[in-house]
């Protein structure tokens, strides 16, 4: 490992591009993924500065969302997630309890109206702060041939799995 690397590393700040709007005004009750959170809708308010990096999104589906999970706590790297009840290193799982708790949904977009963009299936607490959007383009995201390691056991769970707080500040 290249130590001179390392030394160099610096802290990152980010500044958030708008806020999510959901149903959900606490983590206990969350569907823990975009696809068990089908027909849950929300909308995302983009700040005025951010409006124009908006143009042409209307023309996708669906959408990467990348937030700040601002009501997670890290609880440390070898934790307990919601479908299983082995622990399991941090990042072998989706929980979010990360040492950057950054969170990442795909999630259908609805319409778009001005700076505000209507969305669905929404698994995001409400008021989270909104980082980044990327368009979700089948041919770039999706993979064939996928291994989902201890999550083969329990993939079954995910249409009724809920967020118990067990991460939460």
């Amino acid at each position: 490992m290249d130590t001179k690397a390392i030394k160099t590393l610096q802290p990152i700040e980010y500044k958030p591009i708008g806020v999510i709007y959901s149903p959900f005004k606490e983590p206990k009750g969350v569907p823990i993924q975009s696809s068990a959170a089908k027909g849950v809708e929300g909308k995302i308010e983009i700040l005025p500065e951010y409006q124009n990096g908006l143009k042409d999104i209307e023309g996708f589906s669906h959408i990467i969302l990348i937030y700040h999970f601002h009501m997670a706590m890290f609880k440390g790297l070898m934790i307990k997630p919601y479908m299983d009840n082995k622990t399991h290193g941090v990042f072998a799982t989706r929980a979010p309890s990360r040492p950057n708790p950054v969170g990442l949904s795909v999630v259908r977009l609805i319409k778009r109206e001005s700076n505000i963009l209507f969305i669905e299936n929404v698994d995001i607490i409400d008021n989270t702060p909104l980082l980044d959007i990327k368009p979700f383009v089948p041919e770039f995201d999706a993979r064939d041939n996928c291994r989902i390691g201890w999550l083969s056991k329990n993939i079954h769970k995910l249409p009724s799995a809920r967020d118990d707080e067990r991460f939460a500040r």
